[in-house]
């Protein structure tokens, strides 16, 4: 086995996934019996939409998504039946991602709550090759310089597995990362214990047939938060769990929480599910140990507000897949595998960071005004698309990197080094973001380069678009060198430069490289 995964959820088969696109077999353990059935997270970023569209899903994604017809964002009532809701839907959704919209071809029109998500992830890596296993818990893992040796317990009985990495993707409380002595900063446990209960019931009369992210419930008997599934018959009650087990918490008691929190003490609700939860804080120390690399929630625990969590631990997986796949089939140095932790880090630091201000005021991440934006910046604010998708890289997998933000307001991806390459439509369904591939990418407007690329083992694209050519800064006569993962290695503003020795630097393919 080349790669053993640790964990199950989003994150994990978000890595069985790309890693199978590069043509790496992976097997997944995961000690629940199944996926969950608890939505959890919904809100997918432009970001991840672009991984998935590379991996050839985004339609599938799509398929199962939720598409409201109209959008209130976040919203409070002492109730949900005494909510003041306009009878008229509004002109727009009020949500940060509509700045990003032009800046990205991966849509999704809508929410994609986690569940239907996993669905989907679960059938495309099984279909491409991945290996699922459920009901099988990690015993032990020891690596050597060789590869991973773990233990593993399952349906079948216990047995060995050999691969040469193991992604540990196995959640916020990651035993794995406490056997490897991993610490972590950050400030923890947040907040009380809380408690999501997942029911469903005809809100139709209340909600008038609107969206909204969430309603916060203000009343003495059953505070709380709402949170729509699906925006017609599931729905989330995130309430305090206080000093009480969830155990506590019957079914027929979760229904008069419910009742009070909507106003309706005759509702019929059916409850599917609770799970206790709290928000937690967290950053590893360290993404990688030896052959052992932490990823989602083992390598960060984010509060949900801002999405950036799921975003963030799939943007792991994504990072980590190329680099594994292009090591393992002897493309790229091991050292290149070095950039997982330099990359994504500083990424996961500044998506934690965020998240946290944010609890302090959730208005700076919901209104896109230029009060909001002034206050933003007044209390060290970035803009939400700018968390998702203008982050920046600086490891030694780009050349001339320059990792600093040109805004904390607006997305700026101009084509520098360590900078998600710019988007543009080549045709109506093909975006300069589709023309990269499994391995390095050129892209260029001038011929003379797709010469000097022969023989490098990259792909080499001609692009006529001169607004796309000048934006990336390369107008006159430059390219591009663009990763697998889409983010630029190496950039000439000019007709020069040379191009074998930027790849194999990028690759890690000579000692003192990398």
């Amino acid at each position: 086995m080349k790669v053993l995964i640790a964990g199950g959820g989003t994150v994990g088969l978000s890595a069985a996934l790309f890693l199978a696109h590069h043509g790496v077999p992976s097997l997944v353990a995961e000690r629940a019996p199944g996926p969950s059935a608890h939505p959890r997270a919904t809100g997918l970023g432009f970001r991840t939409m672009e991984f998935f569209r590379q991996a050839g899903m985004a339609d599938d994604v799509e398929a199962v998504a939720v598409r409201p017809s109209a959008t209130l964002g976040k919203i409070s009532a002492r109730t949900l039946a005494t909510a003041d809701l306009p009878d008229t839907p509004p002109a727009r959704p009020n949500s940060p991602n509509l700045v990003a919209s032009k800046l990205s071809p991966g849509t999704l029109r809508g929410t994609c709550p986690q569940d239907r998500l996993d669905s989907v992830l679960l059938s495309a890596a099984r279909d491409r090759g991945a290996t699922i296993a459920y009901s099988t818990t990690f015993v032990s893992a020891e690596q050597d310089d060789a590869g991973v040796t773990a233990v593993l317990d399952g349906p079948d009985g216990r047995r060995e597995v050999r691969a040469d990495y193991l992604i540990a993707a196995d959640g916020g409380r990651s035993e794995l990362r406490a056997a490897l002595g991993i610490g972590t900063t950050g400030p923890g446990a947040l907040g009380r214990p809380l408690l999501n209960i997942l029911f469903r019931a005809d809100l139709t009369r209340y909600t008038k047939g609107l969206h909204f992210a969430n309603c916060t419930i203000t009343t003495p008997e059953s505070p709380g938060m709402l949170v729509t599934v699906d925006a017609e018959k599931d729905w989330i009650f995130h309430t305090e769990l206080g000093d009480e087990p969830a155990e506590a918490f019957s079914p027929e008691r979760c229904r008069a929480l419910i009742r009070a929190a909507v106003g309706d003490p005759d509702l019929a609700v059916e409850v599917l599910s609770v799970l206790p939860w709290r928000v937690r804080g967290l950053l590893a120390d360290r993404f990688r140990a030896g052959r052992v690399f932490l990823a989602g929630d083992a390598a960060h625990a984010v509060p949900p507000l801002g999405a950036f969590g799921a975003n963030t631990g799939i943007a792991d997986a994504h990072n980590l897949a190329w680099k594994l796949a292009a090591v393992l089939d002897g493309s790229a140095g091991p050292a290149l595998l070095g950039t997982y932790e330099t990359e994504r880090r500083p990424v996961a630091a500044l998506a934690l960071e965020q998240a946290l201000l944010r609890l302090k005021d959730p208005r700076l991440h919901w209104e896109q005004s230029p009060a909001a934006a002034a206050a933003r910046a007044a209390a060290g604010v970035v803009n939400a698309p700018v968390v998702h998708l203008g982050y920046r890289y600086d490891s030694a997998a780009v050349l001339d990197a320059r990792p600093e933000l040109p805004s904390t307001e607006e997305v700026i991806l101009d084509g520098t080094p360590g900078s998600r390459v710019p988007h543009a439509w080549l045709t109506d369904s093909v975006s300069t973001l589709d023309l990269v591939g499994r391995r390095l990418t050129l892209l260029t407007g001038r011929a003379a380069w797709l010469e000097a690329a022969r023989g490098l083992d990259i792909d080499a694209h001609l692009v006529e678009d001169e607004t796309w050519l000048s934006a990336t800064g390369i107008a006159d006569g430059g390219a591009v060198l663009v990763r697998p993962d889409h983010f630029v290695a190496w950039r000439s503003t000019t007709a020069s430069g040379d191009l074998g020795r930027v790849v194999d630097r990028i690759l890690a393919r000579f000692p003192g490289s990398l």
